[in-house]
């Protein structure tokens, strides 16, 4: 048992602080390899950091997840971020955000190059079908290894049962995380009596953008539009797509329906962080300036979240009433991340060979514990090699 009594762990994680050389090398290589969007980079990062590197318990992870699904922005580049703060302090802070973001907006600047000239998206179709089983055998390991950390009572399971019922019928997330906690809580407050009340608000910033009718294309306006969305944005990237539409098709019209559902395309084909779209429409609007501006805009309110709120997860688990909250946060978070799976499960298996490759690769993680992101290279290799295009 841990010392708060949270469950078995394979190891104490290490004490010594990471080196920034070490952190950036992880996040680069975690940067380039993490297809399949945010619950894919979750399970990467808790296979590396938990259990290869024991860097965190699988409590402290857990606790570090459920903070970032309580403030805006990527929940993914936030966790990376709250690692790095974990390991290396201010600096580990901004080198693991920044590493973790940095492959993504290469690459989606590459293919938006390629797309301005040739009008169209490269094709990856045959890359994603060999990609696509094994993220998902990644994500079932992790969300194995992580619901066995979490659902640590029978309050907890029948709690992580409801929230995934109540998310596959459609009920939004935030609701979902906002009632888990209140229930933990209100559990908690009735075993302690006299509640010692040490509740935390995460305090949520928007920021307006204030021009009205057609704008003429500039820097600033597109760092603004950015900056609220990194702001504010709670949700999947169909909600991302909802706020781009809005500002950049609707009110502004600096882009067409055809180019804003190329960009949402690609964050979701390439590695890393999905708010990587941003980098896409930035060179669509205004080449390497504006893709700059559009990445620096879009994420940096996630390190300006994860800076106030960071140091206060420790503090919160000390707290009975406050650590019940994170209990039901995290088991509501893993719900969410269990349906999210079975709806990209049903995207990527779709023949006896792509149910093939998750099993061949589950095998290779759990039992000879293989690197995930050699099997999404493996994967994605297969895919062109099959030469299985979309049809």
């Amino acid at each position: 048992m841990t010392p708060t009594g949270r469950g078995p762990l394979i190891r104490e994680p290490s004490q010594e602080r990471t080196s920034l050389t070490t952190l950036a090398g992880l996040f680069l290589k975690l940067g380039t390899v993490a297809f399949g969007g945010p619950a894919a980079h979750i399970a990467m990062m808790e296979e590396e950091v938990v259990r290869r590197r024991r860097w965190l318990t699988r409590d402290a992870f857990l606790d570090y997840l459920g903070a970032t699904n309580l403030i805006p922005g990527p929940n993914s580049t936030e966790l990376a971020i709250h690692i790095g703060h974990a390991r290396a302090g201010w600096p580990g802070l901004l080198v693991a955000g920044t590493c973790f973001i940095l492959p993504a907006a290469l690459i989606v600047t590459a293919i938006a190059w390629a797309y301005v000239r040739l009008g169209t998206l490269p094709a990856a179709a045959g890359v994603l079908y060999g990609v696509k089983p094994v993220v998902i055998a990644v994500i079932v390991q992790a969300l194995w290894g992580l619901g066995r950390t979490a659902l640590k009572t029978r309050a907890l399971v029948m709690l992580g049962a409801v929230a995934t019922v109540a998310a596959a019928l459609g009920v939004h997330e935030l609701v979902i995380l906002a009632l888990a906690g209140a229930v933990m809580a209100g559990g908690a407050r009735l075993r302690d009596r006299p509640a010692m009340s040490s509740t935390a608000a995460f305090t949520m910033t928007g920021i307006a953008s204030g021009s009205a009718g057609a704008t003429p294309f500039a820097l600033w306006p597109l760092f603004a539009v950015f900056l609220k969305i990194g702001a504010v944005l709670f949700g999947s990237g169909y909600v991302l797509l909802a706020f781009l539409r809005a500002d950049l098709v609707q009110r502004l019209g600096w882009l067409t329906e055809r180019q804003l559902l190329d960009a949402v395309a690609v964050g979701q084909i390439t590695p890393g962080p999905v708010f990587s779209t941003a980098t896409f429409i930035g060179f669509v609007l205004g080449g390497t300036p504006g893709a700059a501006v559009a990445t620096v805009g879009i994420f940096l309110p996630a390190f300006v979240f994860v800076a106030l709120s960071g140091p206060l997860v420790p503090r919160l688990r000390r707290s009975s009433t406050a650590g019940a909250v994170l209990d039901g946060v995290n088991v509501a978070s893993l719900a969410l991340m269990a349906v999210v799976t079975w709806e990209l499960a049903r995207a990527a298996l779709v023949d006896p060979l792509t149910i093939a490759i998750a099993l061949v690769s589950w095998v290779l993680l759990t039992r000879y514990r293989v690197n995930s992101a050699w099997l999404v290279l493996g994967g994605g290799l297969a895919g062109v090699a099959l030469g299985h295009a979309a049809t």
